[in-house]
């Protein structure tokens, strides 16, 4: 929830100077900081979908949901598990892992997802090759849009304001 790619991804989309002023709920996952209840790897997507459910209720508005990390795999598997509902707008997976030292990540529902989807990553991510990467979000249904961020590596370090200028001008996108 504190981590600065989550927290600069929040920065575009809340505050005045991008433009947009969009509610944003960020939370810890289960197991996390004071959140209750343990780490299970895959189980994490409830968590999302819960916060999805109290968004809607609350602000009755298109959700655009953005993850970063496994928050953007556990975010990817939540939204398209509700691809056709009308409750997602669009979703943003930032960092989207494809293997860490504990885990391989694979995503074989994007085939099916037909919610727009942004992939944003750096060049030089050591969690996603960009090659790899780019395999798996090209076999994604459309739409879809991938951009890797120069000389940028998972945490986007050194690189945030890119990461936040490609963010903002994929929002800017789906608001016209």
């Amino acid at each position: 929830m504190h981590n600065k790619v989550v927290y600069h991804a929040m920065k575009t989309i809340n505050a005045p100077e991008w433009s947009f002023e969009w509610p944003v709920l960020r939370f810890n996952f289960r197991g996390t900081g004071l959140s209750e209840g343990s780490y299970d790897g895959r189980a994490e997507a409830e968590d999302v979908s819960a916060a999805l459910d109290w968004l809607k209720s609350e602000y009755h508005r298109p959700i655009v949901a953005v993850g970063f990390s496994f928050g953007a795999a556990m975010t990817l598997a939540a939204c398209c598990a509700r691809c056709g509902t009308g409750e997602i707008h669009a979703i943003a997976a930032l960092g989207l892992p494809i293997q860490s030292d504990h885990r391989s990540y694979d995503y074989p529902y994007l085939r099916d997802c037909t919610l727009p989807k942004f992939f944003l990553s750096g060049d030089r991510d050591g969690f996603a090759p960009s090659e790899t990467l780019l395999a798996i979000t090209e076999a994604a249904s459309q739409p879809r849009r991938t951009i890797f961020v120069k000389d940028a590596d998972h945490f986007f370090t050194g690189r945030l304001e890119a990461m936040q200028r490609e963010l903002a001008i994929w929002l800017k996108e789906l608001e016209s």
